[in-house]
C-alpha cells in the first residue's frame, strides 16, 4: 500500500513538473511566435492588400477587444499621415479546414481594399487557386457586403472549388462584421 502511494506521489510530481515546463515554454516563446506569424503569414498578405501604404501596417498595428472578448489585431494603412485603410484577419470554413483571410477596408468609402490568404489547407491545384490573382483581384473596391455570384453577388467562385470559395467569402463576411463593430474605435485611434 505504501509503495502504491509513493508511485502516485512520484507520478503526480512528474506530471506537475511537465505541465509547469510546458506552460513556461509557451509563455516564453509567445512573443517570438507572434513575430514569426506576423512576418511570414499575416505580413505578406497585408502588404499585398496595401501596396501603396506609406507606413508599416505591421509595425503600427494595434489590438482591439470585441464585445465577445476576442482580441483582434488591426493593421492601419496611412497616406500623407492620414488613415485610409485597415486590415484584419478573419476565418471561414474551407474544404480542408479553416481559411485565414487578411481583409483590407477603405475606411472612407466602406469598401474592400482587397484580400490576401494567410492560412489554408485546401486541395493543391484546386482550392489553392484562392491565392491566384484571378480570384484575389475581384475584391478591391467592392461594396459591402460581398457575395458569390451564386448568392446574388459579384464574386466568381473558383470552378471545382466552390467550398473553398464560399469559405473565403465567409471569412470576408466575418471580417466585415468585426470592422463594423470596431470602426468607431478605429477612427478615434488613428485620427
Amino acid at each position: 500500500m505504501n509503495s502504491m502511494f509513493q508511485m502516485i506521489l512520484v507520478l503526480s510530481l512528474l506530471c506537475g513538473l511537465a505541465g509547469f515546463s510546458l506552460s513556461y515554454l509557451k509563455m516564453s516563446t509567445a512573443t517570438r511566435i507572434e513575430s514569426q506569424v506576423l512576418t511570414f503569414v499575416q505580413g505578406p498578405a497585408i502588404l499585398e492588400v496595401f501596396r501603396g501604404a506609406e507606413n508599416s501596417p505591421i509595425e503600427d498595428r494595434k489590438a482591439f477587444f470585441l464585445k465577445d472578448g476576442r482580441r483582434i489585431n488591426v493593421f492601419p494603412a496611412m497616406k500623407g499621415g492620414k488613415l485610409y485603410g485597415v486590415a484584419l484577419e478573419a476565418f471561414g470554413k474551407g474544404y480542408g479546414g479553416d481559411l485565414g483571410v487578411a481583409v483590407g477596408f477603405n475606411i472612407h468609402h466602406d469598401t474592400l481594399a482587397g484580400i490576401g490568404m494567410t492560412t489554408m489547407k485546401e486541395t493543391a491545384g484546386i482550392g489553392t487557386r484562392l491565392t491566384e490573382p484571378d480570384f484575389l483581384n475581384q475584391f478591391p473596391d467592392k461594396k459591402l457586403p460581398v457575395k458569390l455570384k451564386a448568392d446574388g453577388g459579384e464574386i466568381d467562385a473558383i470552378s471545382g472549388a466552390t467550398v473553398s470559395s464560399a469559405g473565403a467569402l465567409m471569412a470576408v463576411a466575418n471580417a466585415v462584421e468585426i470592422y463594423k463593430e470596431i470602426k468607431p474605435l478605429l477612427l478615434e485611434t488613428w485620427k
